[in-house]
């Protein structure tokens, strides 16, 4: 009994000892020592090593694209294009229409972007840009100083019938241009591919 007690010790004894120098060997040779986990179980080395890789580039590139987007250097995207019309002689929609000409503005200027701007005014919107009658007339003199990516057009059209209506001339503020058309003016905008917005 004494025989097989001492031979049971000295087999465990043995097993410990390979055991504990496997795992140095493998340490000395600059590897860890193995924990089995769930992912070493499902997947053989070479696979977890493309995963990992996989994801590393993964990174990569979204930082990558990231860089890109925030860089000043960067090849930048083609000029915007924005119509804003106004066709209502409603004060808070003539503001509403400067502030998201401002904000366009200023959002394209942050990526270091172009945009142009144009708001085009016809019917009763004219008054927004007539000298005599403009709520915001301030404003626009203003923008025309430090937004000059935002331009304003009135029409003739919508001119002429409040001078035979009023019986008398219908002066525009000098940051404005007259076109013949309004309305025509935003169809052919639209045609060249410019977005439309009615604030």
């Amino acid at each position: 009994m004494c025989n097989f007690e001492s031979a049971a010790k000295f087999i465990v004894m043995g097993a410990i000892a390979v055991l504990a120098s496997t795992s140095l060997a493998v340490a000395e040779q600059g590897g860890k020592y193995w924990v089995p986990t769930a992912q070493a179980a499902a997947y053989p080395a070479s696979d977890v090593r493309k995963t990992e890789t996989s994801r590393a580039t993964a990174e990569m590139r979204k930082r990558s694209a990231l860089a890109r987007m925030h860089d000043p250097a960067a090849p930048k995207g083609k000029e915007h294009h924005l119509i804003l019309q106004v066709n209502s002689n409603d004060p808070a929609a003539m503001n509403l229409t400067l502030n998201n000409a401002t904000n366009v503005a200023e959002y394209y200027k942050g990526l270091g972007e172009k945009v142009k701007i144009e708001v085009v005014t016809f019917g009763p919107g004219l008054n927004m840009l007539r000298e005599d009658t403009s709520p915001v007339k301030a404003r626009i003199e203003e923008m025309a100083l430090s937004t000059p990516e935002v331009s304003f057009k009135a029409c003739g059209n919508t001119q002429e019938k409040m001078q035979k209506a009023e019986n008398k001339s219908i002066p525009i503020i000098k940051q404005a241009e007259v076109v013949k058309s309004g309305v025509v003016r935003v169809m052919e905008l639209q045609e060249k591919g410019w977005a439309y917005v009615k604030p």
